[in-house]
C-alpha cells in the first residue's frame, strides 16, 4: 500500500482528502459504535500524530493556530475521530512537556509514528467529581513510588490505550501526574457505556486497584494543582471550542446545500455562516494572544452555535432528519456533547442563562 504524503500544514490539499475519507465513514461509526480503528489508521498514514510533538521527538511541532485550523476541518468531517485525537494529543503534550526524559524516550517516537495509542484520564482533577470530600483516585506514597486506588470517570479509548496520562491526589491535597502503562497489574478499563453521541469514542471509566506505579513514570508532582504545572498545562480550552465551531460548520454546509433549492433557508444559513466565520477568526486570534475574547467567552459562543446550527439542519431536513441515520439527527446528538465535555461552571451558567433568555 502506498501511504500519502504526511500533511505538513493546515492548508495542505491532503488535509482535505483526509477529511473527505473521515466524513464518508462518520455515519458508519455512529451506527455500529465500534472503535474507529480505520479512521485512526488514516490519521497515522497522513502524519496527523506528528503535528502535536516536538521535532526532536519525531513530530512536526505545529503551533497552536495551525492545530486549531486543522481541528476546524477535521471536526466537521468526523467529530468522534477528532475528539479522540484531542485526548491522544493531550497525553502526548503532557509527556513531551515533562522533565522525565526516560518517559519521553519510552513513548514519544512510537506515539508520533502511530505505533502506540495514548489518552488522558484527568477529568476528576478538573471538572468531574471534585465536590467529593475524598479524592476518587487516590495516591499513596511508597518506597518505590506511589500506589493508586480509585477511578477516573471519563477516559476516552482507555481499553485501547498503551499508556494513560492520569493524575491522583494524596490525602494532604498534593497531586501527581503519571504516564500509566495500561499493562500494570490492577489497571482496568471496563466496557464503556452507550452515550447519546460519540459512543464509538469508547469513553468510560478507568479503575485502579492497588496499582503500584514506579517513580520512573512520574511526569509531575507531588504538588498542589498539578494540572497547572509544566508545559501543556490547562484543559479543554481553545481546542474544545474549535471542535464545536467545526461541528457547526458541517450542519451549516447542509443548510447551504438545501438553500440552493429552497430560498427561504438562505437567510438563516447565511447568518449562521457569518457567525461561524467570525467565531473562527476570534478563536485563531485568541490562540495568538490577540483580540478581546477569553476562552470562556469563546466556549459559550461555540456551544451556542453548535446547538443552533445542528437544530437548524434538523429543521431544514424535516421528518427525514429525525430518522436514524440522517446526519442532521447525529449532529444534534453530538452537539449536546459540548454541554458536558470539559465545561467549566461559568460556561454552563452562561449557556443556561441563554436557554432561559436571562441577561
Amino acid at each position: 500500500m502506498v501511504h500519502p504524503t504526511p500533511i505538513q500544514s493546515a492548508d495542505a490539499p491532503a488535509l482535505r482528502d483526509l477529511c473527505e475519507q473521515l466524513a464518508a465513514r462518520a455515519a458508519e461509526i455512529d451506527r455500529n459504535q465500534r472503535w474507529p480503528e480505520e479512521q485512526l489508521r488514516l490519521c497515522g498514514d497522513y502524519g496527523v500524530y506528528e503535528w502535536f510533538q516536538p521535532v526532536e521527538w519525531g513530530g512536526q511541532g505545529w503551533n497552536a493556530p495551525e492545530v486549531l485550523r486543522s481541528y476546524l476541518l477535521l471536526s466537521a468531517a468526523c467529530l468522534t475521530t477528532t475528539f479522540i485525537l484531542t485526548q491522544r494529543s493531550g497525553a502526548c503534550q503532557r509527556i513531551a512537556g515533562s522533565d522525565n526524559e526516560a518517559v519521553k524516550l519510552r513513548w514519544l517516537f512510537d506515539l508520533a509514528a502511530g505505533r502506540k495509542f495514548a489518552t488522558v484520564a484527568i477529568s476528576h482533577l478538573t471538572t468531574s467529581r471534585r465536590h467529593l470530600s475524598r479524592p476518587v483516585l487516590e495516591a499513596t506514597e511508597t518506597s518505590q513510588g506511589f500506589r493508586l486506588d480509585g477511578f477516573s470517570p471519563w477516559v476516552t479509548g482507555g481499553e485501547h490505550a498503551d499508556v494513560i496520562v492520569t493524575g491522583a491526589t494524596l490525602l494532604d491535597g498534593r497531586q501527581i501526574l503519571v504516564a500509566l502503562p495500561t499493562d500494570l497489574p490492577g489497571v482496568e478499563c471496563p466496557p464503556s457505556p452507550q452515550l447519546v453521541g460519540l459512543t464509538s469514542s469508547h469513553t468510560g471509566e478507568m479503575r485502579c486497584h492497588a496499582v503500584q506505579v514506579d517513580r520512573q513514570w512520574l511526569l509531575a508532582g507531588p504538588v498542589e494543582n498539578v494540572m497547572r504545572s509544566g508545559q501543556g498545562a490547562g484543559t479543554g480550552g481553545l481546542q474544545t471550542s474549535a471542535l464545536a465551531i467545526g461541528h457547526a460548520g458541517a450542519a451549516i454546509e447542509y443548510l447551504e446545500s438545501q438553500a440552493r433549492e429552497r430560498p427561504d433557508i438562505a437567510p438563516p444559513a447565511s447568518e449562521l455562516r457569518k457567525e461561524q466565520g467570525a467565531l473562527a477568526r476570534d478563536l485563531l486570534n485568541a490562540a495568538q494572544g490577540l483580540g478581546q475574547c477569553n476562552q470562556e467567552q469563546l466556549r459559550v459562543r461555540a456551544n451556542s452555535l453548535a446547538l443552533r446550527a445542528s437544530q437548524s439542519a434538523l429543521t431544514a431536513a424535516k421528518g427525514m432528519g429525525y430518522v436514524v441515520g440522517h446526519p442532521a439527527g447525529r449532529w444534534c446528538r453530538e452537539a449536546l456533547f459540548f454541554l458536558v465535555w470539559s465545561c467549566p461552571q461559568p460556561v454552563l451558567a452562561a449557556n443556561l442563562c441563554e436557554f432561559a433568555h436571562l441577561d
